[in-house]
């Protein structure tokens, strides 16, 4: 598999790979933040976890349109627009949900996983029915375009740098929400002992809803980011739910450095292993070597200890 190229073409080779894998990783965490909170906290399968990032995805593109079509001279800043927009309904329609459905369904995870695999149909129904059948992208604005050449071999996309950059940002922001926040206070107190912060005057029910608007809310910013690499369609967020959840169980469920490491390590496999093998074998590869870990440690990377 290596004897067909040259050392120094192996080492751009594995550069350009381990680029690629840092913008899945960017992808992966953003997705994995939410959800790992959403599953870490209140033990619920959110299978419209994907759908949710594509609504992210189509906040941006409506955006985009309407900054190109109205007010083309701020076109440049309206990604800074668009992700604010995509939080606040990605987060809003999860609040809407909580309320709706969420809640009658805690401590019933298999109920969880098959109302959220319902609500993924009807929410991509709903955007095959808005905004039709066909993948839609965005223009990315001029100070995203091009690349910053490594060496004469490797050149690194702006936009993949930026949404690296963002991913850093959201999750140190997370990290800071929960380690830092009275909120965060609150939420992992639930976590440890929800009967015993009920017992103490912490509105469980109100957390929970905060949480998982949160957790939504991240998917819309990781929407946003998609845009940036790839089109968006009705079923895009399902080619990555199933990595997503990968990423939450292999580090850890509620535990934020966890699932970093997992996005990183998973991310990394995929992506080296795609350009020697095929895709669909690296995925079978990935998920073996994955499995296996969990055989010898099921709880994870990463496991939060928690009183029972």
């Amino acid at each position: 598999m290596f004897s067909d190229y040259s050392s120094a073409e192996l080492m751009s080779i594995f550069a350009m790979q381990g680029f690629a894998g840092l913008t899945l990783f960017s992808v992966f965490v953003l997705m994995a933040l939410g959800l790992a909170i959403i599953f870490g906290q209140m033990g619920v399968i959110n299978m419209a976890h994907g759908e949710f990032m594509i609504l992210g995805a189509y906040i941006t593109y409506l955006t985009s349109n309407l900054f190109s079509q109205w007010i083309p001279d701020w076109y440049g800043s309206y990604f800074f627009v668009a992700m604010a927009l995509a939080f606040l309904a990605a987060a809003l329609l999860g609040m809407l949900v909580e309320w709706l459905m969420i809640r009658h369904l805690y401590h019933r995870p298999l109920d969880t996983l098959l109302a959220t695999w319902g609500l993924s149909l009807i929410l991509q129904q709903s955007y095959r029915s808005i905004f039709g059948a066909r993948e839609v992208g965005v223009t990315m604005p001029d100070w995203m375009m091009g690349s910053y050449p490594i060496t004469d071999l490797v050149e690194v996309p702006i936009n993949g740098l930026f949404v690296m950059c963002l991913s850093l940002g959201i999750t140190l922001v997370v990290a800071a929400l929960m380690y830092r926040s009275r909120w965060g206070i609150q939420v992992r107190a639930v976590v440890q002992n929800r009967p015993m912060a009920g017992a103490v005057g912490i509105n469980t029910q109100k957390v929970d809803r905060m949480t998982f608007a949160l957790g939504c809310g991240i998917a819309g910013i990781a929407g946003s980011a998609f845009t940036m690499i790839g089109s968006t369609g009705p079923t895009s967020g399902q080619l990555y739910i199933v990595d997503t959840f990968l990423v939450v169980v292999f580090g850890g469920a509620a535990s934020l450095l966890g699932t970093v490491a997992s996005a990183f390590t998973i991310s990394q496999a995929q992506s080296t292993m795609e350009f020697f093998l095929s895709g669909s074998m690296a995925k079978v590869l990935t998920l073996l070597f994955v499995v296996g870990i969990l055989m010898v440690r099921p709880q994870g990377l990463f496991s939060l200890k928690v009183r029972r």
